[in-house]
């Protein structure tokens, strides 16, 4: 997604232009002119020998990075560096500079300040000083805002630059890990000295929505279940300005329906009925009363919050229910389209997909919102999803058109779309929506069957790299996933590895797991590492051999992972108490998983029998307690309602 909006850098307000979306860069020099320069000591046994230098005035959360950079130099040196904010007078000899400011060029004279790219980020190092700087926007007059949760921030940016390379730094050069949210999924390293040879390095990420991939992480949501952690992870604070894929139009039959019939789509019986109802009413879209509606409604957007981009037009949810016969929307329909089953009241017919049409609605209303607010990077968001998951065939979206393909292969990208005719791979449609579409995003319906939902352990990690590698190569620009409630003792590993996907989705993710097993586990690392994989086996096996949660959860299963458990700990047995305290973290997730098994065999026994229904009272008194301790990080709403919905008889 490409942006263009008021900036703020060092206090001053300059109009930014768009910049085209870029496949992102790693530039990690060695300068052979700095090579053989003294390194930098940022500190030597216990002494600090750099201030951390912050801009003035610099937004609250960049200031927050500031600060957690010299607790975190604290944790791992022994010492914390005093935080200036401002041009110190006199300028230290050494010193550790945090976010742009204009004596930066004086000091690294062969380093290029002017940031191009969205996010984009920089560390340097030229012996004397170290910068780490990042493209910050934000509009000094809307640093408060409210979120769509009713939370309100204050410091809120449109890029996070600064912040995002400080944790860069903390992760990649200060070797600092969060392995799982809480102190005890934190893992540092004590070093006497921290010292930097000269080197330069710089990245922009690709994914620019991503803080939707685990929505109990997003800023004001006020669940609290993974919040610092979603900050440390940079997949927090993205670019995407507080915006997320959402249907649009759920509230219209209510507003209108009564003074405006005429908005709401044709049905074959000649109605504008509203069918199928429940806020999936659908509209005309050719009509340009509706156009004009939807301009007032972004316009109402703004004046809540002035630093939104993204507006959404896709359509209401029971994608495939009800669009619009008038003979002006379906002259928009493409007869070469492939072919999609609709439905009508009382009707159903093999029509063709709707993209086409789709998208010249879409591109209608994104070349009105330039007409409306020349100047400004605003962006109409649409859906690929149902009628319009295959690309269409002639029309291609306007630049500020946004494609939200809810593609619902998450790590399995064999996985074929069960409306396509000709069995069409899910993954196919997205790269043909990628190939044509600069701003296309993956938002997948988690499906069901996989255990994410019951919160077992769910964790496809060589599929989810492929996934991440896959969207990444075919131009995808943010990532929204629909829902992940957070399980961390049962799936936490995935979460990790998605969250360090986000951020660079081309690294390793077997690379990224056996850092994660290394760091957190030390000497029972092999143990871990074969845990998680009977875990990932596991899960694989039952989805591709169309099993049932109880055929392969069984004796031997759990067996085999506790007497891996047992060698982890004897691993541990003279390390330090942390890993043995890590390893019970993920005894409590296997015990979970033991519990939750046996609730659902119990659960097809309860109403006929008294024996079972009262094992199910004692074992969901087990259950609770784990569910609701917040040390264990369980979103404990969304457990609770995923059982109800699925297993309605263990809660009784």
């Amino acid at each position: 997604m490409r942006h263009g909006m008021s900036m703020c850098v060092v206090g001053t307000v300059l109009l930014m232009v768009a910049s085209g979306c870029t496949v992102p860069q790693e530039d990690a020099k060695k300068k052979d002119s700095g090579a053989r320069a003294a390194p930098l000591i940022l500190v030597d046994k216990r002494a600090s020998l750099a201030p951390i230098i912050v801009f003035k005035d610099a937004p609250a959360f960049t200031r927050q990075a500031a600060d957690e950079l010299a607790t975190y130099i604290e944790k791992v040196g022994g010492v914390k560096p005093q935080v200036i904010e401002g041009l110190p007078n006199p300028v230290p000899e050494h010193a550790i500079w945090v976010g742009f400011q204009p004596k930066l060029k004086e000091l690294f004279p062969e380093t290029d300040f002017d940031f191009k790219y969205p996010e984009e980020i920089l560390i340097a190092c030229d012996g004397k000083n170290l910068v780490i700087a990042g493209r910050d926007r934000w509009d000094p007059q809307h640093l408060v805002v409210k979120t769509d949760r009713r939370a309100t921030i204050n410091g809120w940016q449109q890029e996070f630059g600064t912040l995002n390379a400080v944790y860069t730094f903390l992760q990649d050069y200060l070797d600092v890990r969060w392995l799982w949210p809480g102190a005890l999924g934190e893992d540092t390293v004590r070093k006497e000295k921290i010292a930097f040879a000269p080197f330069e390095y710089r990245y922009h990420p690709q994914i620019r929505l991503r803080r939707g991939m685990l929505y109990q992480s997003c800023i004001g949501d006020g669940r609290d279940i993974s919040v610092d952690w979603g900050r440390f992870q940079r997949t927090q604070l993205d670019s995407s300005n507080q915006a997320s894929p959402n249907h649009c139009f759920y509230d219209w039959w209510e507003r209108f329906h009564e003074t405006h019939p005429e908005y709401f789509a044709l049905q074959p019986d000649g109605t504008r009925s509203g069918y199928p109802g429940r806020g999936c009413e659908k509209i005309c879209q050719s009509n340009p009363g509706v156009w004009d509606q939807w301009l007032d409604d972004v316009a109402k957007q703004l004046e809540k919050d002035p630093t939104r981009t993204m507006f959404s037009a896709a359509f209401t949810d029971c994608s495939d229910n009800g669009p619009c016969v008038c003979d002006k929307c379906r002259a928009w329909d493409v007869p070469e389209a492939k072919k999609r089953l609709l439905t009508w009241s009382g009707m159903v017919e093999d029509y063709v997909a709707l993209s086409d049409r789709d998208v010249r609605f879409a591109n209608i209303l994104a070349r009105k919102l330039k007409q409306r607010y020349p100047g400004k990077d605003y962006y109409v968001q649409i859906f690929g999803y149902g009628p319009t998951r295959p690309a269409p065939v002639k029309n291609k979206p306007d630049d500020n058109v946004i494609v939200a393909h809810v593609s619902n292969w998450f790590a399995g990208l064999g996985d074929s779309d069960p409306a396509s005719y000709d069995g069409e791979k899910s993954s196919q449609q997205f790269a043909d929506w990628g190939a044509m579409s600069l701003n296309i995003f993956y938002r997948p319906n988690l499906p069901g069957g996989s255990g994410m939902y019951e919160m077992l352990p769910d964790v496809p990690f060589g599929r989810a790299t492929e996934t991440f590698r896959f969207v990444a190569e075919h131009n995808c620009t943010g990532i929204w996933f629909d829902t992940i409630d957070e399980c961390w003792p049962t799936q936490g590993p995935l979460y990790y590895l998605m969250a360090q996907l986000a951020w660079n989705p081309r690294r390793d993710g077997y690379a990224i797991m056996d850092d994660y097993y290394r760091r957190g586990f030390g000497p029972a690392a092999g143990q871990l590492k074969a845990y998680w994989t009977l875990m990932e086996e596991t899960r694989n096996r039952m989805v591709d051999g169309k099993l049932k949660y109880l055929q392969v959860y069984d004796t031997a299963f759990f067996k085999q992972a506790a007497r891996l458990l047992n060698a982890a700990d004897a691993a541990v047995a003279k390390a330090p108490e942390i890993y043995r305290q890590r390893i019970a973290y993920v005894r409590v997730g296997l015990e979970f998983t033991r519990k939750l098994i046996e609730a659902m065999e119990l659960s097809t026994r309860c109403k006929t029998d008294k024996e079972a229904a009262d094992r199910m009272r004692v074992l969901w008194k087990e259950i609770e307690p784990i569910a609701k301790n917040k040390e264990n990080y369980i979103y404990y709403h969304g457990f609770q309602s995923s059982w109800k919905a699925r297993y309605p008889d263990s809660r009784k």
